[in-house]
């Protein structure tokens, strides 16, 4: 299979360019999981122009966070394709891996489901943002004002949302577009901001729909719930040991400031993995789409700093919000 048909463009001058100008004997890849299903492909062309041996990373990828530290250790470059840069480092080649697919179609489509007496925020992914300023043209043609952020740190382009952060949302809009495909950034997004009209146009899959954040919300309420019904005696202190994921100080503060909390490092969390322990509950300061996600697959509940919180009694529910990243690593 030809890379240019995938729908994702790979920047393979640009892989080779690197490549050859540091000299490198072994480069690791490391793909989310949409595009592993290319990697031997990219492997195939990659070997075709280079010297280089070259190791995949079979390991799960769940963002530009979520590095294969051991590649970076032992290759003399990772690539890391699919996701824009949240910290410099001349280990790590970031690809973005741009979406081909068109989006004037879905965009003018979109708005059929938007208010144009209202203010519009514009927000995608790192796989669209070479089609941002397009977007942002299309939707002031149909007569919307569009406004947009550059976000926190961990952002590089105009716009831009993660899994993790959602801060490129501008507060005072009352609905937002979002530009890209899948399921993944829309619930964070629904999440993060309940209050908001959230359409989606997915240029992907050729597709409009609205979410709904309220449901994800009765959710959380609902995880919080199981928690103070619980009553737990230990509390799990889940400690994430991949690079990007490492919030070290949060998982310390709730050590040194509540009893019966014990410390559980692991590099992914999963439902399995917390089935060894007995701790009645655990408080998660890893990536937060483990807690929202996956929530309902756990046995026990897994709660975020701030749900810890609601459920010990320090906060009030009102004070419910969805846990984000804000720092660089």
């Amino acid at each position: 299979m030809e890379l240019h048909q995938s729908g994702f463009g790979f920047e393979i001058d640009r892989v080779v360019d690197e490549i050859e100008e540091r000299g490198c004997e072994k480069v690791g890849l490391q793909f989310p999981q949409g595009l592993k299903r290319r990697a031997t492909t990219v492997v195939d062309t990659l070997e075709d122009r280079t010297e280089a041996r070259f190791y995949v990373s079979g390991d799960p990828c769940y963002g530009a966070c979520d590095l294969d530290e051991w590649l970076m250790r032992n290759t003399d470059m990772l690539v890391h394709f699919g996701h824009s840069p949240i910290k410099d480092s001349k280990d790590v080649l970031y690809v973005k891996s741009r979406s081909d697919a068109p989006i004037e179609e879905v965009t003018r489509q979109a708005t059929d489901r938007l208010d144009a007496s209202e203010t519009v925020c514009l927000v995608t992914t790192a796989q669209h943002s070479h089609v941002f300023e397009e977007a942002r043209d299309l939707l002031v043609d149909e007569g919307f004002e569009v406004v947009s952020s550059g976000g926190g740190n961990r952002l590089e382009n105009e716009g831009q949302v993660l899994g993790c952060n959602y801060t490129s949302v501008v507060p005072d809009a009352p609905q937002v577009l979002y530009l890209g495909g899948g399921d993944f950034h829309p619930v964070g997004l629904a999440m993060d901001h309940p209050d908001k009209l959230l359409i989606v146009a997915d240029p992907v899959n050729d597709q409009v729909r609205e979410v709904n954040g309220e449901k994800f919300i009765r959710q959380r309420y609902a995880e919080i719930s199981r928690a103070r019904e619980v009553d737990p005696d230990r509390w799990g202190v889940l400690l994430s040991t991949k690079i990007g994921q490492r919030r070290e100080e949060i998982a310390q503060y709730i050590l040194d400031n509540y009893d019966n909390t014990y410390l559980i490092t692991m590099d992914e969390v999963t439902p399995d993995r917390l089935l060894h322990f007995d701790a009645d509950a655990y408080v998660n300061t890893a990536c937060p789409r483990i807690t929202t996600d996956d929530g309902p697959r756990y046995d026990d509940p897994v709660l975020t700093r701030t749900e810890f919180e609601i459920a010990v009694g320090e906060r009030d529910w009102d004070e419910l919000s969805f846990d984000t990243f804000h720092g660089a690593w």
